[in-house]
């Protein structure tokens, strides 16, 4: 007689325990049974007997033997996903109900990425003095993988651009406009030109970001108008930190999204290179619940969007910035 899954959840239910599933992750990350014992504070035959355990329930064999240690099988390397999803759920469920008892008044899952991040920096500091009670977890992605925050329900507001589906239930609020832009750093040579020089952009070193990007398709169709190929850096990136040493270290050009770079823009740091056309992006904004969203993620979601109001730059993101012209 085959094994239901009703089995096995009411198995699971009543029989299982987190620990479990702390112990099959640890063993499959580590690939050995003493090292998992060492990583988690139990004994050697704690976690052989957990194991045991383990497979005795799901009634199916989770790991193999070899000369230096075990190794996950077929069937195991299907459950891991699941098994970090349920850990993750532990964090997470830990982590609300701490600070309920640290603030008072909630949490806030706000999933952004590196844009959005830039583009709130001030207005989330701003809220952590407005509304100390709440309790705000940021937490970094882009693309897709916001996306599927959403799906698994790991998030209550997503700061990103606007996505090309929006996900059902969900609604899209446009803060700033964005547009990719060419920069460099404050004394490159480009950075006193006054108007847009194919030949002297062609001779410059550049750094590309990762494929996959609006910025990077804009380069690729950028440098194809250009009179010849240009140089471009060995390392590949979008690491704010890395991209912004290599611009001013190596005299580089690079071409981003305006929300990624603005504020090192307006602090001197880079200057935007003159374009001959401008590049416009999808705005960035707020992906939100259309209904159901809990009191403290209502109190964030109004207060950035209040905040951007207020700004005077809802509708656009070009910020008062040093041009190289």
């Amino acid at each position: 007689m085959s094994l239901t899954a009703s089995t096995l959840i009411n198995r699971l239910l009543t029989r299982g325990k987190f620990r479990h599933v702390q112990v099959l992750l640890k063993i499959a990350e580590l690939g050995s049974v003493q090292r998992t014992a060492d990583a988690i504070g139990l004994t050697q035959s704690s976690v052989t007997q957990a194991l045991s355990y383990i497979e005795r329930l799901l009634e199916i064999q989770l790991f193999t033997r070899h000369a230096r240690g075990v190794r996950p099988t077929a069937t195991c390397l299907e459950l891991l996903p699941v098994a970090r999803q349920v850990m993750q759920g532990v964090f997470e469920s830990a982590e609300v109900v701490a600070s309920r008892h640290r603030h008072g008044q909630g949490t806030v899952r706000l999933v952004a990425s590196a844009g959005a991040l830039n583009m709130l920096t001030n207005a989330l500091l701003q809220f952590s003095q407005h509304a100390p009670a709440i309790a705000v977890h940021i937490r970094e992605a882009e693309g897709e993988d916001q996306l599927l925050a959403v799906a698994r329900q790991e998030a209550d507001l997503v700061a990103c651009r606007r996505p090309s589906v929006i996900p059902d239930r969900w609604q899209f609020l446009p803060l700033l406009d964005d547009e990719v832009v060419i920069v460099c750093s404050a004394d490159h040579p480009l950075a006193r030109n006054r108007r847009f020089d194919e030949a002297a952009l062609a001779a410059q070193l550049w750094v590309m970001v990762p494929s996959g990007t609006t910025a990077r398709e804009r380069f690729d169709e950028f440098v194809l108008k250009l009179p010849t190929m240009p140089r471009t850096h060995s390392l590949i990136t979008r690491n704010a930190t890395l991209l912004v040493r290599l611009l001013q270290q190596r005299g580089a050009l690079t071409m981003l999204p305006l929300s990624f770079v603005r504020d090192f823009i307006q602090q001197g740091e880079l200057v935007l290179v003159k374009m001959r056309d401008a590049q416009p992006m999808l705005p960035m904004g707020l992906l939100h619940q259309e209904a159901g969203m809990s009191e403290a993620a209502t109190k964030l979601f109004d207060f950035l969007t209040q905040s951007a109001i207020d700004r005077g730059s809802r509708g656009r993101m070009r910020p008062k910035v040093r041009h190289a012209d």
